[in-house]
C-alpha cells in the first residue's frame, strides 16, 4: 500500500474527495476541513494499493493539487485490515510487479546528476579497480563494482529517453562523461605512484594477472550479460529491490574496464587498452538500451493504466 497525504484548497476538494471516494483501490479515506496553514487548506488522507497509485497520482496531478496544494507519498509496510485487502483486490495486476513511477523519478534525479559525492566515488571506486587488476584480486574487483555509482546516470538516461526530457537526459550524460574519465585518469595515477615507489611491478605481464584479463577482452557474452543486467537493472529501479540492484553491480564489469584502461596506458599496453575501452562502451551501451526498452514497455503499460481513469497522466515538467 502507498500511503497518500494531501493538502487540498477549497475549489479542489469536491474533485479531490470524488476521485477518491470512486476509487475502489483506495481505503482508510479521512478529511480534516481547514487543518492545513501552509498550504492552506483540508487535510486529507488515504491509502491506495501501489497498482494503481500512479494513475490516481496522475488523476489528482492533473486537477492541478501538486501546484495548488501538496501530496506527499510515503510506503505502508503493513497493513492488516480487511478494508486494505479488498483495496488491493480491486486493483489490476499483483502489488509484486506495481511500480509507483513518481517514486521511480525521485530515486532516478538524486542518483543521476553529477555531484561531489558521485566524483569521489568514482575516484575511490576505479582506485581499487586498479588495484584489483594489479593484484589480480576478484574479491577487490567486486568491491570496485559495488562502490561505483555509475547505474544511477545510465538508469537516469533510459528514463529520461523515455520520458522525452532532453534536460534530464543531458545531466546524467554529463554525469557518465566527467565520471569515467575522471575515473581513469585516477587509476592511471595511483598505478603511476605504486609503480614509482615501488609496490606495483615495473612490468605487468599478462600471466601476472591472468584472473582479470576477461576485462580488458570483451566478446559476445559481454553484451549478453550487459544487456541482462540493464533489464534487471531497470526491473529492480522501478520495483525499489536494492537488493537486486546489488547483484546487477557485481554482474557489469564498467569500472573495472575503465580502472583497466588507466592500468594498461601506465604499462604501454595499448591492445588492452582498446579492449578495456571497448568493454567500457559495450556495457554503456548494452545497460542503457536494454533499460530503454524494458522501460517503453512499462510506460506502454502506465498509459493503458491511465486511460481506465478519469483524467490522464500529466507530463512531468524538468
Amino acid at each position: 500500500m502507498l500511503h497518500l497525504r494531501l493538502i487540498v484548497p477549497p475549489d479542489l476538494v469536491p474533485p479531490v474527495m470524488e476521485i477518491l471516494d470512486e476509487a475502489p483501490e483506495v481505503t482508510n479515506l479521512w478529511r480534516l476541513a481547514g487543518a492545513a496553514a501552509k498550504p492552506a487548506g483540508d487535510l486529507v488522507s488515504c491509502d491506495v494499493a501501489r497498482e494503481d497509485a500512479t494513475r490516481l497520482l496522475g488523476e489528482l496531478r492533473a486537477l492541478g493539487l501538486d501546484d495548488k496544494g501538496s501530496i506527499a507519498a510515503e510506503y505502508v509496510d503493513v497493513s492488516l485490515s480487511q478494508g486494505a485487502r479488498d483495496a488491493e483486490l480491486a486493483a489490476e495486476g499483483s502489488p509484486a510487479d506495481a511500480v509507483v513511477w513518481e517514486d521511480v523519478d525521485r530515486r532516478v534525479l538524486e542518483s543521476s546528476t553529477l555531484s561531489i559525492s558521485f566524483l569521489v566515488l568514482m575516484v575511490i571506486a576505479t582506485m581499487m579497480g586498479a588495484i584489483g587488476i594489479l593484484t589480480d584480486s576478484i574479491i577487490l574487483l567486486i568491491g570496485a563494482m559495488l562502490v561505483g555509482p555509475e547505474y544511477g546516470p545510465l538508469a537516469g538516461i533510459s528514463v529520461a529517453v523515455v520520458e522525452g526530457r532532453p534536460r534530464q537526459a543531458a545531466t546524467s550524460l554529463k554525469a557518465i562523461l566527467v565520471g569515467f574519465p575522471l575515473g581513469i585518469v585516477s587509476a592511471a595515477a595511483l598505478t603511476s605512484l605504486l609503480r614509482l615507489i615501488g609496490i606495483a611491478p615495473s612490468v605487468l605481464l599478462p600471466e601476472d594477472h591472468e584472473l582479470t584479463l576477461f576485462i580488458s577482452d570483451p566478446n559476445w557474452y559481454s553484451v549478453i550479460v550487459a544487456v541482462l543486467a540493464g533489464v534487471v537493472g531497470v526491473l529492480a529501479l522501478v520495483g525499489a529491490k536494492s537488493t537486486v540492484l546489488v547483484g546487477v553491480l557485481i554482474s557489469v564489469t564498467t569500472i573495472p574496464a575503465a580502472a583497466n584502461v588507466g592500468v594498461a596506458a601506465v604499462y604501454g599496453d595499448w591492445d588492452s587498452v582498446q579492449g578495456a575501452a571497448t568493454q567500457l562502451v559495450i556495457n554503456l551501451l548494452a545497460i542503457v538500451l536494454s533499460g530503454i526498452s524494458v522501460l517503453w514497455v512499462i510506460k506502454r503499460n502506465r498509459l493503458r493504466r491511465a486511460q481506465h481513469g478519469s483524467a490522464p497522466i500529466p507530463r512531468d515538467r524538468v
